[in-house]
């Protein structure tokens, strides 16, 4: 097994021998009573059984399971508690926390520097991993799973993570927890992670210089929101059928020098929502070579947002391909860069020279979606007689056409290519539009199917008069 052979080495290290009985004196072990009898930096191998939760591991030490034994909270307070630095937690099934908020009750809850806890099963419990000033900490390749029959607002967070600055939270598997939340915690790379069925996939506050990367988040409410930070880089991951009351795959509010870039958002009620990002005059936002597809919005905007910078993206059957919240002139944001756009699927122009730039310039100017962007009740109406009927009189009475949205000057004619993401189950490559295919077959039942709509689009010397 890897956590026996990991234990042994580390014993080896160490010099020190692991303190633990035989496995037919430990069928209901006590745990608690084994870890205080442990040596400092010793290594500690549970063999198979149940063994009594709600233990303290206030002394660094390695803690490791041979073919998963069972630590069992009893429906009582916090499983595993850890209050000094440098103990490991490996290879274990940690289940039945207790169900109290207020007590934060958890399966694993960490009050020191440097834990790691790796390829642990976590199951019934209210809060997954909670780790508080534990900075430089790895949580690593877990199963967490939720007390499923609570009401998902009345569950714990399966991550939590809390003034824990240069951690690392890679390859771990969150499944109908509340949220997985990050506050006050610089510094943290989260990779490869796949997290579903909660909230908020991710929700971060106060938390600058993140590397989000290869995470799938799916299922959730809200894909990853995001609120009062600076230098924060979203990169390759997946956001697919989140679609909660906003539905969001990424919400922005208040950020600053951000990037997000290779990512696949994918049937969401809106892929991307930024409102008031960036905050700052003198700061800017990155959003390039991403996939927006099959979202009730793809980008969706607060009118006052501005200093984005948008290019390399692809737009694919969105019903609304950009669209902005309320009243106001949404303006000063660029829609592309060194002479190259973005891709649009409806895009309706031509490309007379071959160099695979659009020779007439993308606008959004819907008048039916300027309507609902004001008023989004009219939803209901969408792809009706009236909405088309209403679609139908803008193009008659150009009077009634709105003022654009937005405009490319610069859109691709072929899609561009991206980098193909990692399956998490086997860690191979899929290129992007195996991925959208896939997804659009699993969630077949969310998925928008409409018509391309026909944008109008104006020559580049008519949008400049």
């Amino acid at each position: 097994m890897r956590g026996m052979t990991a234990a042994l080495l580390f014993g080896v290290l160490l010099g020190v021998s692991a303190s633990i009985p035989a496995s037919e004196n430990i069928t209901r072990g006590d745990l608690q009573s084994i870890i205080d009898a442990a040596e400092p930096r010793s290594v500690i191998m549970l063999d198979p059984g149940v063994y009594v939760g709600n233990v303290t591991i206030d002394k660094p030490l390695t803690l490791s399971g041979n073919e998963w034994p069972v630590v069992d909270g009893a429906g009582t307070g916090t499983v595993i508690t850890i209050t000094a630095p440098d103990v490991t937690v490996e290879g274990l099934i940690i289940r039945s926390s207790g169900i109290s908020l207020d007590r934060e009750d958890s399966g694993i809850t960490v009050r020191a520097p440097r834990v790691t806890l790796i390829g642990n099963q976590l199951e019934d419990v209210l809060f997954g991993i909670y780790l508080l000033s534990s900075e430089d900490s790895v949580v690593s390749d877990n199963v967490i799973g939720a007390k499923s029959d609570v009401y998902v607002a009345s569950r714990g967070d399966g991550l939590r993570l809390w003034e824990s600055e240069r951690s690392l939270v890679e390859r771990n598997v969150v499944r109908d927890g509340r949220d997985a939340v990050f506050w006050f915690t610089d510094d943290v790379v989260i990779r490869d992670n796949e997290i579903t069925g909660g909230r908020y996939g991710l929700h971060f506050m106060y938390s600058d210089r993140i590397i989000v990367e290869g995470n799938h988040l799916v299922d959730n409410s809200v894909g990853a929101y995001m609120m009062y930070s600076v230098g924060v880089e979203f990169r390759n991951n997946i956001f697919a059928n989140n679609s909660g009351p906003s539905g969001y795959g990424i919400g922005f509010k208040d950020m600053d020098d951000y990037t997000i870039e290779g990512n696949r958002f994918i049937a969401n009620r809106s892929g991307l929502y930024l409102d008031n990002s960036p905050s700052s005059a003198d700061a800017y936002g990155l959003v390039r070579d991403n996939l927006f597809a099959y979202n009730q919005v793809g980008a969706l905007f607060l009118p006052a947002v501005t200093n984005n910078l948008i290019y390399g993206n692809s737009f694919i059957d969105n019903v609304e391909q950009v669209g902005v919240t309320s009243t106001g002139t949404f303006k000063d944001n660029d829609w592309s860069f060194d002479g190259r756009g973005n891709y649009w699927s409806d895009f309706a122009g031509y490309d007379a020279d071959g160099d695979g730039i659009g020779d007439i310039v993308y606008r959004v100017d819907d008048l039916y979606n300027t309507l609902t962007d004001k008023y989004p009740d009219l939803q209901f109406f969408q792809d009706t007689p009236a909405a088309k009927a209403i679609a139908l009189a803008a193009e008659m009475f150009p009077v009634l056409r709105p003022l654009p949205l937005m405009e490319d000057y610069f859109p691709l004619i072929e899609r561009p290519e991206l980098p193909p993401v990692r399956d998490l189950e086997t860690g191979s490559q899929a290129p992007a539009l195996a991925l959208v295919s896939l997804l659009m077959l699993v969630g077949s039942a969310v998925i928008l199917q409409v018509p391309i709509r026909q944008n109008r689009s104006r020559t580049k010397k008519e949008a400049m008069a």
